[in-house]
Formats: C-alpha cells, sequence, structure tokens
C-alpha cells in the first residue's frame, strides 16, 4: 500500500511547507523510494493561473498543461517526480467538481454537504497519486491551522488517516518558534497552541518541524515535547539557511528526520545516496569563479514572482562551477530615469516572462543596450516579445512596432495573438499551455545547447510572433532557430552578429534542476563569464 505523509503549518504562513515538503521527497528518493507529491490550496480560485504574481508569486506549468503553484517548482527540482494535474488542486476545484456532480445527479437525491461530500472529494484526489510504483504520496496543506478555508482539508487528513489506517499515515506539522530579542526568550506558546487547534481537528501530529533562527535547548525541546505530546526525538530542529534552499535537507538529514519517517511508517529502504546533492552545495559554497547576472522584469518587489528564474540562474551557476550574483532592475525604472545606470557592469542581461503593458518600454529599453552592448542576453516568453520589438523598430526600421497585446492599432504588428486564441474568450486554462515541441536548426546556439533538433518545452502565452515579418528579420540578421514542427510558429530567435543573444517563447526555467541545469541557462551563463573575462 502506498504510505501518506500530510504535512501542514502553523503560527504564519510562508514558512516552507513546500521546501520541507520537497526536501523530504528528495531524501526519500536517495533511500531508493518512489515519491509522489501534491499541494492542496484553500482558496477558491479554481487553479492561480487567473491570479497576478503580486497576489500568489509565479504560476508554475506542468507538462500536461496545469497552471499550478509555485511549490510544484520546488518538488520538481528536488526531486525526480514529475507533476501534473493530479499534484495541484483548489478549495475552487473540489467544489467545481462536486457541483458538477450534483448537475448530473451523481448524488442520487442526496443533499449534498462539506461532510461527507466534500471531504470525500478531497480523499479522492488525495488517492490520485496512488499505484503499485509510488511508495509515499506527500501532501502538502496550504495555509495554516486555525484558517477558516482550511478546515475542510484538515477533516478530510483526518478521514483519511481513520480510512487507510493510522500505520500509513504520518502527519508533520510545520511551525515557527519565535525568538524575542528584547527579552532574550525563544517562545514556545504558540507552537503550543497550533499543536492544540490541530488537536482539536482530531489530528495528532506525529513529527513537529520548528523553524526557528536560535539553536533550541534540551529545554526547549522538552517542553515542546510535553505540551504538544510529541517524542522528543520527533522535534525536528530547522535553522534559517542562507543563502541557499538546498541546504534544507542536509539540515534535516542532520536532524534525524529521514530515519524517523521510514521507522515510523515502516518503509523499505534502499541504500543511502545524497552524494550528487552535497556536490551541488559544494560547487555553490566554493564556486571557482563568479558572474553577474541583471533580471529586468515588472514583478522585481515580489521574490516568488520569479521563484524559477532566480533558481535556474543558480542551476545554470552550478553547470559553470560559478556562483551568479543577480542584480534585480525594475523595468519602469528605466523608463523613468535611463537604461545605463541600471545595467552598466553586468555580464548578462535576462528578460522574463509577463502580462500587460506597464514596464515594457523598459524591458524593450534593457534589451536594445544588451544588443548594441553586445552583452549576452536571454529573453523568455515575453522577454522574447520584447525583443522582436526591440529589432523591428530599431534594425527593421518599422516605426511604430509592437505587439497587439499592447497596441491593438499598431501599424507594424510584429507580435500578434496566436490564431488558436483569436475566439477565445474566458481567461481561466487557455493559454497555450504545457509541452510543446520544437525543431530546432543546426548550427545555431539552441542547436549548440541542446546538442539534439527535437526538443519538448513548456508553454504560457497567448501571443506570438508575426511570420508576415519574417523575411524582413532574416535580412537584418535574425536568426530563427527554432519552430513547431509544422513551422508555423517561431520558437526561438538569435542574432547572427551577437555573442549570445537567445530568445525563446516557452519557459525553460520550468524544466531546471540543481542536479541537472538547463542547457540554455548553462549556456548562457558561460556565455556571461566569458563576456565578463573578457572585459575585465
Amino acid at each position: 500500500m502506498t504510505k501518506h505523509i500530510f504535512v501542514t503549518g502553523g503560527v504564519v504562513s510562508s514558512l516552507g511547507k513546500g521546501l520541507n515538503s520537497a526536501s523530504m521527497g528528495m531524501l526519500l528518493e536517495s533511500r531508493g523510494l518512489k515519491v509522489r507529491l501534491q499541494k492542496f490550496d484553500p482558496y477558491v480560485n479554481i487553479d492561480p493561473g487567473t491570479m497576478s504574481p503580486y497576489e500568489h508569486g509565479e504560476v508554475y506549468v506542468t507538462e500536461d498543461g496545469a497552471e499550478t503553484d509555485l511549490d510544484l517548482g520546488h518538488y520538481e527540482r528536488f526531486t525526480n517526480t514529475e507533476t501534473n494535474r493530479y499534484c495541484n488542486f483548489t478549495t475552487g476545484s473540489i467544489y467545481y467538481s462536486v457541483i458538477m456532480k450534483e448537475r448530473k445527479g451523481e448524488y442520487l437525491g442526496k443533499t449534498v454537504q462539506v461532510i461527507p461530500h466534500i471531504t470525500n472529494e478531497i480523499m479522492e484526489c488525495i488517492q490520485k497519486l496512488d499505484g503499485p510504483d509510488t511508495d509515499v504520496v506527500i501532501s502538502e496543506i496550504g495555509g495554516i491551522v486555525g484558517d477558516i478555508e482550511n478546515q475542510p482539508f484538515l477533516e478530510a487528513i483526518r478521514q483519511f488517516g481513520q480510512k487507510v489506517g493510522r500505520e500509513n499515515v504520518l502527519y508533520i506539522h510545520l511551525t515557527l518558534i519565535p525568538y524575542l530579542s528584547a527579552a532574550e526568550e525563544i517562545k514556545t506558546k504558540p507552537t503550543q497552541h497550533s499543536v492544540g487547534m490541530l488537536r482539536q481537528a482530531g489530528i495528532q501530529p506525529d513529527i513537529i518541524i520548528c523553524r526557528t533562527e536560535k539553536h533550541l535547548s534540551a529545554e526547549v525541546k522538552e517542553k515542546l515535547s510535553l505540551f504538544c505530546n510529541v517524542d522528543k526525538n520527533a522535534i525536528i530542529e530547522e535553522k534559517d539557511v542562507k543563502p541557499y534552499l538546498y541546504e534544507i535537507p542536509l539540515i534535516l538529514v542532520e536532524q534525524g528526520l529521514d530515519k524517523l519517517i521510514i521507522q515510523k511508517l515502516s518503509l523499505k529502504t534502499n541504500g543511502d545516496n545524497i552524494d550528487k546533492w552535497l556536490s551541488i552545495l559544494e560547487t555553490l559554497k566554493n564556486p571557482s569563479q563568479a558572474t553577474e547576472i541583471a533580471i529586468v522584469g515588472k514583478y522585481i518587489g515580489h521574490q516568488s514572482a520569479y521563484e524559477s528564474i532566480y533558481e535556474s540562474l543558480i542551476h545554470g551557476g552550478v553547470g559553470n562551477s560559478a556562483r551568479v550574483k543577480v542584480r534585480r532592475v525594475e523595468s519602469m525604472d528605466i523608463e523613468k530615469n535611463g537604461v545605463k545606470s541600471y545595467l552598466e557592469g553586468v555580464a548578462g542581461i535576462l528578460v522574463p516572462g509577463g502580462f500587460g503593458e506597464r514596464g515594457v518600454e523598459g524591458k524593450i529599453e534593457a534589451i536594445r543596450y544588451a544588443r548594441e552592448n553586445k552583452i549576452p542576453f536571454f529573453g523568455i516568453c515575453l522577454g522574447m516579445q520584447c525583443a522582436t520589438i526591440e529589432f523591428a523598430r530599431n534594425v527593421c526600421n518599422l516605426k511604430g512596432a509592437n505587439s497587439t497585446e499592447f497596441d491593438i492599432n499598431t501599424v507594424h504588428p510584429v507580435i500578434s495573438l496566436l490564431e488558436e486564441q483569436r475566439k477565445v474568450s474566458s481567461k481561466g486554462g487557455t493559454m497555450r499551455l504545457g509541452a510543446q515541441p520544437c525543431v530546432l536548426q543546426v548550427n545555431t546556439k539552441a542547436f549548440q545547447a541542446y546538442g539534439r533538433r527535437d526538443i519538448s518545452e513548456r508553454h504560457r502565452h497567448r501571443y506570438e510572433f508575426n511570420n508576415t515579418y519574417k523575411e524582413i528579420f532574416l535580412s537584418k540578421g535574425m536568426i530563427f532557430s527554432g519552430h513547431s514542427p509544422n513551422e508555423q510558429l517561431v520558437e526561438i530567435i538569435e542574432l547572427k552578429d551577437h555573442p549570445w543573444f537567445v530568445c525563446v517563447q516557452f519557459h525553460p526555467e520550468f524544466k531546471s534542476k540543481p542536479i541537472n541545469p538547463h542547457p540554455l541557462f548553462k549556456e548562457f551563463i558561460r556565455a556571461a563569464i566569458g563576456f565578463y573575462k573578457e572585459n575585465n
């Protein structure tokens, strides 16, 4: 039988349940176990696809085209699991499914209620990842204990423990142990209250992971053990880590969490190998070189809006035994104050994705600066579209060139709505999403990076290069190095007379891992290192 681990949170949100779940998955995989991970979000949106990055951070896209929570990115970066639409459910998606069943008459005249119908639906979703090829499913419950919207999920995982047998289920509670600097004291009372609320919901945690900035003494652990009714060896201390998230699994190993999980679930393991992970950390802590990359975006003020981009740059650094320093540049600041003061001295410039007109002209100016000064440049999704607009205006002399997303009446619509999108009116889940095939042109930077012609990458967009302008772009030195198999959609563009100027319509950051950096990020960082050495 597949075993289940449920991860809940207490005291405050944003403690890192997703990172801890991913770390547990990585540690169990290192013991030869097959692990799947999923996230339950308590908001009423069907998915985060229509939410602003300021609301909920980056939208992570899976291979099968689901728009999901950013924690699924952590799951895929830390483990070998491939997430899909069964790895992220929301209150909205749960209720939608139940309401659709009610409309079809599937409840045979019953009064549909939160218990048992909503909780049964949640339990069905939990079991969607079960199977003979899965040893452990780790399910993260979003929000914290005490949230009103959280209650059906807690009731469902309580019932699930009864349904499959308590020996097959483990409840892990992640909580904050605050330190009051004025009193110089560590306070356990918030965690006691959090666990108390969890127990009122009928769940007794088996393990408590304590986020803390100070070491927990034996006395503090004894106090937590006594008042939370948890074995002392199941009180796991997790001190804050800076600057690399990839240290978290090692902290948990030092605290014996992996052994504890294996023991409590009676798991049969095979080996214990984290050598690759240790080598990554060694590279991060002792790199042989360094480089600085500027990210010019419109959501720079929100760390998680570009989570996968930041992590992929780190991966690219690992692939080159280099430390990557990131300079975060708000594109609207460039619009107000000019480009040079923000980008002077960097070894590479990256313009990521986004939606809407705000800040676009600043991105275009940053791209022009990279092109004219021969600075390695990487454009992703909107970054590619902005590069197309910049090239059209300043190289092809197509005055007023733009995307129809920003100017529906532009005289030169070099970026326009995909044909398949013209009759789409709904916003949620209607973009070109998920894995799409791409064919590369040989003797290009893209082909050099991948080492093969046929690739597949994840997409999330409505607008695309307008093929009407292909000939003039070609005549001015643009290379179209990647196309859809039918050659109708441009996927990758490059510049002929530039050291490294590559733009892609897809999102390569969704397929990069620390142990397997994405080839485009790896080559981008390699080019940036070369630029730095040449100019210093």
